[in-house]
């Protein structure tokens, strides 16, 4: 009788399983709670606004040094800065001499 309950329990198990892989995976949704370029960068000013502040101890500086290069690297590579535009010398107007 137990080799019975094991073999019902084994085939339960088996449709359990046919069942659950049938089901298409959903396509992942954009929520709010994604983090943009925008948001590392106000991450990182918080960084350094905090370490100025003193916010973090001592033997916590290496890491949160590290990582806050890190960030810096990353953003570097995702979003370089753009340089402004060096402004092109005007031509001085043609004045009539008398």
């Amino acid at each position: 009788m137990a080799t019975r309950k094991k073999t019902l329990k084994k085939e339960a198990q088996t449709k359990a399983k046919a069942t659950t892989t049938q089901t298409a995976p959903q396509p992942k949704q954009a929520t709010a709670q994604d983090l943009s370029i925008a948001d590392l960068k106000n991450l990182a000013t918080i960084i350094d606004v905090a370490s100025t502040r003193g916010a973090f101890r001592a033997n916590e500086m290496a890491t949160v040094g590290a990582m806050f290069n890190k960030l810096q690297a990353f953003l570097a590579r995702v979003a370089p800065e753009q340089k402004p535009e060096a402004k092109q010398p005007t031509a001085a107007p043609a004045t009539a001499g008398k």
